[in-house]
């Protein structure tokens, strides 16, 4: 099986981080590209870009991800979450590329109490989860060779995020509140990037195509996320849980958003993590470069 040349766009975030991190040693050429390098909203550049390094997959982490800015910079994430989106899919099916993109929970409405299967009807509460939806779709409209990710509660040792800045905030109060009415399961970037690599390495002969749900194990609030961070770091901050109300926000976020992952473990044949067992390896190495730096 020969090598394929893979372009990861939207290399500067924390999931392209961590697959830089994660594709060492792999037998596949990478290129990474923050958005400053090659934007994804440019497709005429990354169709050059295609061309001239002979790429035959494109992981897609690039998106829009401030999900309350997006309420008030809705033409924004639609460019980068949907236009653009739709413009990968449609030179993935001109050049016959196989296309990889990440997805999320918040197209999904939250107000169910079981798992959510991927055949569950989509309804999005926010601007950012109607965009990724239209981008997800945009994809399939396409029928280009295509693998979407739908993931949840992103956090890693790179970039900003819910980790990183409850282990800043402990340290500056005394006292925290958070919302302990919206559940879902915090996935460790590096598990998902993981993934990607193993799934990519494997290659052409078996490259899956569909939907599919990708997640760390278990189920918690997000009160009981900040209280894993608090109890493993040792911090003295008060934690008080609020309902969602009591913390409004402009955005709505899904009140619960567990993914059923059956799929992905039964087509894939993978195991996955629990989310605090991949908790504490994240804090254990926040807890290394601190001491290193």
């Amino acid at each position: 099986m020969g090598k394929s040349n893979i372009l990861v766009l939207g290399a500067g975030g924390q999931l392209g981080q961590e697959l830089q991190a994660a594709a060492e040693g792999s037998v596949q050429h990478y290129f990474f590209m923050s958005r400053s390098e090659l934007d994804v909203t440019d497709l005429l550049a990354v169709k050059l870009f295609v061309q001239k390094y002979r790429i035959d997959t494109i992981v897609n982490c690039s998106a829009y991800t401030a999900v309350d800015r997006a309420e008030d910079e809705a033409e924004e994430a639609y460019r980068i979450n949907h236009q653009a989106v739709a413009g990968l899919a449609e030179l993935a099916k001109e050049c016959g590329l196989y296309l990889i993109h990440i997805s999320t929970d918040y197209i999904f409405r939250g107000d169910s109490h079981l798992p959510i299967t991927e055949d569950e009807i989509p309804c999005p509460q926010s601007v950012y989860g109607r965009t990724k939806l239209l981008g997800e779709e945009a994809i399939r409209h396409t029928g280009c060779h295509a693998l979407i990710l739908r993931t949840s509660w992103l956090y890693s040792t790179y970039g900003s995020n819910f980790v990183k800045t409850m282990c800043r905030l402990m340290q500056e109060r005394e006292e925290l509140s958070v919302v302990f009415d919206q559940i879902g399961t915090p996935t460790y970037a590096r598990d998902l990037a993981l993934f990607l690599v193993s799934i990519l390495d494997q290659n052409v002969g078996c490259r899956h195509e569909g939907t599919y749900h990708f997640a760390d194990e278990g189920v918690c609030s997000w009160y009981d996320f900040a209280e894993a961070i608090r109890h493993y770091m040792g911090y003295h901050c008060r934690l008080c849980p609020v309902r969602s109300g009591q913390y409004p926000t402009k955005a709505t976020r899904p009140s619960y958003s567990v993914l059923d992952k059956s799929k992905l473990k039964r087509d894939f044949g993978v195991t996955l993590p629990h989310w605090q067992t991949s908790l504490e390896e994240c804090l254990r190495k926040l807890t290394w470069t601190d001491t290193n730096e």
